[in-house]
């Protein structure tokens, strides 16, 4: 083929590639949709604890919290618990079946669909406020742990396990083995122990982006309340909605 014969369509192609939840992917792109997705994980648990006093993407501690309670005979406290790890776990398994679909059919939705069923769960958070009794607080609970399933399975998936956006503790474990991984190369300069200096970078990008989008998500409930997470959704709708409404697979070459 001569570059004469080049159909036209790179432009198209390159445009494609701007977006961070299309389906063909590189290190880079998960790296940069993870910092984002990192952000929002923040400051909706920041945000979450001040609305129900709950950290909402904590699946150790509510397991924690879980045997505790049972072993008290504290039995609401206990249910509380339950409800969490069970909306977070069926955030996860529903975010999984979207993807599964998504790819079953050939689609090249399967990421920005389920970023935009979490930017619509935040929107929905964001009437907690309409329940003042502690109905009002277990679907605020139950709303940001499935939110926090879907995000996590969906970046595990997309990334093939190696990110983590809503799990703290993986991400500081992380940073640890790669500095491990550092000074044992300075110190013992014959093995071929080296880190990576790239993927340490990101990890350190996303606590950051945890830790400020938490500052953001605290100010922000304490400005606005509930409605601190209408911004939260617009972020997540704003990223996937135009590739999820106007992105077209292209024509496959004859």
């Amino acid at each position: 083929m001569t570059k004469l014969d080049v159909p036209p369509s790179r432009p198209v192609n390159a445009r494609k590639r701007k977006s961070l939840v299309h389906a063909v992917r590189g290190e880079r792109d998960d790296h940069a949709l993870a910092v984002v997705l990192a952000g929002v994980a923040g400051a909706a648990n920041a945000g979450g604890y001040f609305a129900v006093q709950q950290y909402t993407s904590h699946m150790t501690g509510y397991l924690a919290s879980l045997a505790d309670n049972l072993a008290l005979g504290n039995l609401w406290l206990a249910f509380v618990s339950v409800l969490a790890i069970s909306a977070f776990t069926a955030g996860a398994g529903f975010s999984s079946v979207l993807i599964s679909w998504a790819r079953d059919h050939h689609s090249h939705h399967q990421y920005s669909l389920p970023v935009a069923v979490q930017g619509g769960f935040l929107l929905c958070f964001s009437f907690g406020w309409i329940f003042t009794s502690e109905v009002g607080r277990l679907f605020s609970i139950a709303c940001l742990c499935f939110i926090m399933g879907m995000q996590n399975a969906m970046v595990t998936k997309l990334s093939g396990a190696r990110i983590r956006t809503t799990h703290a503790t993986g991400m500081v474990t992380d940073i640890g083995i790669e500095l491990g991984r550092a000074f044992y190369g300075l110190v013992r300069r014959a093995s071929k122990v080296r880190a990576d200096y790239g993927k340490l970078g990101v990890l350190l990008l996303q606590v950051v982006s945890f830790l400020f989008g938490g500052i953001t998500g605290a100010l922000g409930y304490k400005a606005l309340g509930f409605m601190f997470s209408l911004p939260l959704g617009a972020v997540l709708l704003g990223i996937s909605l135009p590739h999820l409404l106007f992105d077209r697979p292209e024509p496959t070459e004859p």
